[in-house]
Order: structure tokens, then sequence, then C-alpha cells
């Protein structure tokens, strides 16, 4: 039997082991590419401006490799890029599965109340590049940590944590003007026919209610739901929960009563094909730097 796959899209300055938890839960491969910036593919080349279908164009490779339909999963900053590969792709996208996506440019379309949170995402923007302009790129680390959490949270994280996050900021400034900058319409949202499950934690950002709310709007065949005790980094501080609404999600579309002995047979079978799948990935990823 062919099996939809699962591609997983992680946030911003976050990385692929994210998603180690829903690859166990799925017992099946969670295809979960490391984005421009990370340390796995580092930073980006420089050679134009920075769009959200640059980060997204290594994962249209994945997609186009892949011979069945894909549930894409993404969280934050990967839930804007996931939408970004379905409006590309949305014959290929069996599911969205979003958590607390962040494409802010919808805000622009949500009236006049939404102006308020647009111009609070443009402050703490303008703040994080002017510290790495400084090379002061702790102080922009801590702000966009503590911007999408609150006062505190970046005196919680590991010192291994907050290293990577000072590796990844200067990246997060161009992530941050991709998603206040992409062009795609809310309409073009509407034309994805594919069921979704869009997701909010309890205590998510203003900005990231806002964009949630105009996403599950948007998207025709879309369920919300909510993370009680969660707040913008529920899939990492609430992985169990997370992760439990993730696995049942995608095998409700996969209507999945395959035993995990055989979807693990089943990938041991595609070794060729996961190969051709990092190929091309990898290959966008050089075109891109």
């Amino acid at each position: 039997m062919t099996k939809s796959h699962v591609i997983a899209l992680h946030c911003s300055g976050g990385n692929a082991r994210q998603w180690r938890a829903l690859s166990q839960t799925l017992g099946r491969r969670v295809w979960a590419p490391d984005f421009i910036g990370s340390r796995a593919t580092g930073h980006w080349g420089g050679e134009h401006p920075f769009t959200l279908a640059d980060e997204a164009a290594p994962v249209i490779s994945m997609l186009d490799a892949l011979s069945a339909p894909v549930h894409l999963v993404g969280h934050s900053y990967g839930g804007a890029v996931a939408l970004k590969v379905a409006c590309a792709r949305p014959a290929q996208v069996a599911s969205l599965a979003l958590y607390e996506p962040t494409p802010l440019h919808v805000l622009k379309a949500a009236g006049p109340d939404a102006q308020t949170v647009l111009a609070g995402v443009a402050a703490i923007s303008a703040e994080i590049d002017r510290a790495v302009l400084a090379g002061d790129h702790r102080t922009a680390a801590r702000a966009m940590v503590e911007y999408w959490n609150e006062p505190g949270a970046w005196a919680a994280m590991r010192e291994d944590v907050q290293a990577d996050m000072i590796r990844y900021v200067p990246k997060a400034c161009l992530d941050f003007r991709a998603v206040v900058s992409e062009r795609t319409p809310l309409a073009a949202y509407r034309h994805l026919r594919c069921p979704a499950l869009v997701m909010q934690g309890e205590h998510a950002h203003e900005a990231a209610q806002v964009a949630t709310r105009q996403i599950g709007r948007a998207l025709r065949f879309a369920s919300l739901r909510t993370v009680f005790g969660a707040g913008h980094m529920g899939p990492l501080t609430h992985a169990e929960t997370v992760t439990a609404m993730l696995a049942e999600f995608i095998r409700r579309q996969d209507g999945d009563d395959m035993a995990q002995g055989d979807m693990e047979q089943g990938d041991m079978e595609q070794g060729d094909m996961e190969q051709a799948v990092e190929q091309c990935a990898d290959g966008a990823l050089d075109r891109a730097a």
C-alpha cells in the first residue's frame, strides 16, 4: 500500500530535531529539512533579496521527488513556508497541519485592530536588525525569543540552545522580512482543498493569534484546535500533546490501519528514493547559496 509522506518544517532558529518525536509516534520516516541559516545548511548566499520562495524551493524539490502525496507540517515560520509550498504544489499536498503559522503579511488584511499588531512586528524586527548590525547577536537573539514567548524565556533556555539561536539570528532578520513582505494574497489560501489542522497555544502571542485566525478562516477545510497551557513554542514545551494531535490528524487522513512493522518495511524499501529526495533538496540549497 502506498502511503503519503510527511514533511515537517521547524520554526525560525530551530532544526530538524524538533520532529523526532513525531517520527517515533507515527512509526515512519518524517522528512524534516533544515532551513537556510541552520547549522546543517549554512547562511543565505546573498545573491538577491531573500524571499519566502527561496526557503520553500528545497521543500518543493523534495515534494517533486516523492512518489506520493505529502502531509505538510509546520511550526511558526515553518508554517508560513508550508503554506508557500502548498500554494506552489496544491495537487501534491494531502493535508496541512500548522502550529501558529506566521505568514505575517496576512495581518495587513485583518482590519484596523491588526495594524497595531503589525506595528509591533515592525518594531521588534527593527530592534533585532539594529542589534545584528551592531554585532550584538546575543541581544538580538534574546529579543526574538522573548517577543514570541515572555520575559525570562531566554534565561530559561539551555546554553547550547542559546548558542544555536545566537548563530542563527542574522537569518531571523531575513525571516521576519520574508513573512511580512510575502505577496501571496489571503484569497489564494482559500483555493487549497486539502484538509487542514490549525493549532494555537492557549497563551499565543497576539501576532500569532491574528495570523492563525486569518489562516484558519481562509483554509476551506480547516479545523482549529487550542493546546491548553501552551504558548508559541508548544511543539517543544508541550511536545507530547502536540505530537499526539499531529499524529492523530495524519493517521486519520491516511485511514491508517497499517501495522508499524509494515510501515517500517516500506520505508526500508525506499532507500533509493530517499537518496534521490535528499539530492534534490541539496541541489536546491546549492542554487540558493
